[in-house]
């Protein structure tokens, strides 16, 4: 798989004007041809990956140093090593990725956590409902209801494709729910939230669906 990188203005382009410009199948090369500026076609992939920011840069953390803080409605507070993240009992899944421009990657082997386990160790409070993910790189962050998050093949994951989870995908820890778009499935987590109800993510401030189902949100079937 060939990643590339494309930061803000490329991820604009890509979105055409505003919210409204998405793209899906196989009309994304005739969306890209039109509303991508040529200095930048040269970096948007034909097949695979596409790693998409929202800033200038990708965030870059060290294992070593790397911490994740979860808060918020739990009687025990507390921040993680990534030793300590790792010593959860381990999953290992196979699914398929979906962005909501159209793409796909099938087969991703991916292994981390169930979230229910690093929830076991924070103790939520009855009240909470929803929990959030705050990521590394500055202004992207995103919720989901309980619910969502204890469905089956919902992870939080620092393998991926039988390595470390590389630096474009997350590095050191990523979520992954392939249920819903790409979007929803946020990297580089460092902080974790538990909160009364969902809050609007980035792009979901920006217009997208709050859920993302696969098939059936921001205009491809009926929203749920």
């Amino acid at each position: 798989m060939n990643d590339r990188l494309i930061g803000r203005a490329g991820f604009l382009g890509l979105l055409g004007v505003g919210t409204a410009g998405l793209f899906y199948g196989r009309n994304v090369q005739d969306f890209v041809g039109r509303v991508v500026p040529k200095q930048l076609q040269a970096i948007v992939p034909t097949d695979g990956w596409r790693i998409y920011t929202i800033g200038d840069s990708v965030p870059n953390i060290s294992p070593v140093s790397y911490r994740l803080a979860v808060g918020g409605m739990v009687d025990g507070p507390r921040t993680f090593t990534l030793d300590d993240l790792k010593a959860l009992k381990r999953v290992e899944q196979i699914s398929t990725f979906h962005c909501v421009t159209g793409w796909i990657v099938n087969n991703v082997h991916w292994a981390g956590f169930r979230i229910k386990d690093l929830l076991d160790e924070v103790k939520p409070h009855a009240g909470a409902t929803a929990i959030r993910f705050v990521s590394a790189e500055p202004g992207y962050d995103d919720s989901l209801t309980l619910d969502q998050a204890m469905l089956g093949d919902v992870l939080l994951a620092y393998e991926m494709d039988g390595g470390p989870l590389p630096r474009p995908h997350g590095a050191p820890l990523r979520l992954v729910i392939p249920d819903m778009y790409g979007y929803k499935n946020v990297k580089w987590i460092t902080r974790i939230e538990l909160l009364p109800k969902p809050t609007a993510g980035y792009w979901e401030q920006h217009g997208y669906d709050v859920n993302a189902w696969v098939g059936r949100s921001n205009g491809n079937g009926p929203s749920a």
